[in-house]
């Protein structure tokens, strides 16, 4: 594995996104971790379990924290799809592209919905609602 990342597998887009890149990770070099699996805090102890629900979490094989956007252009970078992704990661971009992201977060329920008229949900893993 060469990134794992931490995903709220309650939210509409946030799962169809790792759908997405499970898919096109046909290398199998990424890793999905369910925020709400009942054994993640056993399993990953060094993970806020808090603060990855408000801002998307990466571990690298390396031992290195990646947040937000970087999971995002790394996860896809690894699956050499959707090479466009990288240029929100340019200097005069990133930070407009990071506030963009953060405001989509905070709201991602909200947008889920009106994206895919499908509620905060059931996670397959939890059973948590």
């Amino acid at each position: 594995m060469e990134l794992i990342i931490f995903y709220d597998g309650a939210c509409p887009l946030c799962r169809r996104e790792m759908d997405q890149l499970k898919y096109h990770d046909t290398l199998d070099k990424i890793q999905f971790e369910d925020l709400n699996a009942p054994e993640i805090n056993a399993r990953f102890p060094e993970l806020n379990t808090v603060k990855a629900n408000t801002l998307l979490h990466g571990l690298q094989a390396n031992g290195d924290w990646l947040y937000g956007l970087d999971v995002t252009a790394k996860a896809w970078g690894l699956t050499g799809k959707h090479k466009w992704i990288k240029l929100l990661r340019l200097p005069l971009i990133k930070p407009v592209a990071d506030i963009a992201y953060l405001t989509f977060a905070r709201h991602r329920y909200r947008i889920s919905y009106l994206l895919t008229g499908e509620k905060r949900g059931i996670c397959d893993n939890c059973k948590l609602k």
